[in-house]
């Protein structure tokens, strides 16, 4: 009897999910709970395991492919007919055109839906696609490269269309991201050097955090959100810190930064950027920031303009800290200095609000006790 997976409800009010990548191929026997897809979603990646022993029959469903909840994944088991009567397996089915497109198709072409969709939008039959992927099947790229003019593993003429390829993983979920802030956000930012002379450098992430927290308390407006005709003023201060990762940013959340020590923060913050960099990463531990920080240490520039991470109003960077000439009472000397760039959304924080709040950041870290 064969066992029809489908993408599951996630949680966290999710409809969708990118197939990241498959820990099983077809052919394989594996047993219940053994590892068998990982899933991208706009928070992390979430293994699953089977549901289910068997032997991989079929996998319906790409890496790359973002499906949504209720798509047919995977067939564990031998498909057979003359099941015992009221028990007759689930089964992928053909899907008539402009029918539900989560109904896997069968046929001579083995193809996804989505791949279908996609040779019917570029005007494609399926039966002209040389296809390349496992077992035969046909993949989105296929069907490209069918629409081009080439097939896939011949050498295109690069010299005017370049390399390809395809915006998957975190890097779709940071464009798709950066597109709704774009879309939605009418950004202003503000900048302003800060003496960073009394301020121990490798706690400044973590000092930044506290002084940000300790002044949202302060302008509340930056530490809000907006929703529909209302402003939602948010009264915890868990502030995010974009983290550089080989799969791309991602944003882990460090709690309570208004009433924790710097030290504190400084070891949260270190094992967040660890598990960031390694991909474990627990859902929660991306989620419910109020606020972000961002800063590209010696790669950040004398400032940058950040973009709001979204549903947030605000986001603070911090641009390369060096020594450079400054006038104190008069004199020329030398200071640790760099700019700080605050990034607010126009419709929720007036640019006066805005500019206080950023001073007021910028006078805790000159003066940390404060």
């Amino acid at each position: 009897m064969a066992y029809v997976f489908k993408l599951p409800d996630l949680g966290e009010g999710l409809t969708e999910g990118e197939v990241a990548r498959w820990l099983v191929t077809e052919g394989q026997e594996v047993a219940e709970d053994d590892p068998l897809v990982e899933i991208q979603t706009d928070k992390t990646t979430v293994e699953i395991p089977s549901p289910a022993a068997g032997k991989v029959a079929r996998i319906l469903v790409e890496e790359g492919q973002v499906v949504p909840v209720g798509t047919v994944l995977v067939v564990i088991g031998e498909e057979t007919t003359g099941e015992t009567p009221g028990r007759e397996p689930e089964r992928p089915k053909e899907t008539p055109q402009g029918s539900d497109p989560r109904h896997v198709p069968t046929g001579r072409v083995r193809a996804t839906p989505l791949v279908r969709r996609k040779a019917q939008e570029l005007g494609v039959s399926l039966d002209d696609v040389v296809p390349t992927g496992p077992n035969g099947q046909v993949t989105e790229a296929d069907v490209q490269a069918a629409a081009s003019g080439h097939v896939r593993g011949q050498t295109p003429d690069m010299s005017e269309e370049g390399r390809r390829e395809p915006l998957r993983g975190v890097r779709r979920l940071i464009a798709e991201h950066m597109a709704t802030a774009h879309r939605e956000i009418p950004p202003v930012t503000w900048v302003e050097e800060c003496d960073f002379e009394a301020v121990d450098l490798k706690l400044l992430i973590p000092t930044v955090l506290r002084a940000c927290a300790l002044s949202l308390r302060e302008y509340p407006e930056l530490n809000a959100r907006l929703e529909g005709d209302e402003i939602v003023y948010v009264g915890r201060y868990d502030l995010g810190v974009a983290v550089q990762t080989p799969q791309g940013l991602v944003v882990p959340v460090v709690r309570g930064c208004d009433t924790r020590p710097v030290e504190e923060l400084a070891a949260d913050l270190d094992r967040l950027a660890a598990a960031a960099r390694e991909g474990t990463l627990r859902p929660e531990e991306l989620r419910g920031s109020t606020f972000t920080v961002t800063s590209a240490g010696k790669l950040g520039g004398l400032f940058q303009t950040p973009i709001v991470n979204h549903p947030e109003v605000a986001i603070l960077g911090i641009g390369r800290i060096a020594p450079r000439p400054v006038v104190r009472d008069g004199e020329v000397v030398v200071r640790r200095t760099g700019a700080i760039a605050l990034t607010f959304d126009h419709r929720v924080v007036d640019g006066a609000r805005a500019a206080e709040f950023g001073l007021a950041v910028i006078a805790r870290l000159e003066e940390p006790a404060a």
